[in-house]
């Protein structure tokens, strides 16, 4: 499973880099639970706020390695 889609962190833009931080992150959690199932049904506001966590986490990397904060 390729965790980093094209093996870069660098983006055309801040929009670019969001939607992957969203798929890295979508990845990083098929990764840890492979069932879909599985997943669908442990789907809890807890489950979802870590999931959102690991969003932002994704986000402020890609965000980082682009300087897109300066």
């Amino acid at each position: 499973m390729e965790l980093v889609p094209g093996n870069s962190l660098i983006t055309a833009s801040p929009e670019d880099g969001r939607a992957l931080a969203v798929l890295m992150a979508r990845n990083t959690i098929h990764a840890i639970g492979p069932d879909v199932e599985v997943l669908r049904n442990a789907m809890d506001s807890e489950t979802l706020t870590t999931a959102a966590h690991v969003v932002s986490i994704e986000f402020a990397t890609i965000a980082a390695a682009n300087n897109y904060w300066r």
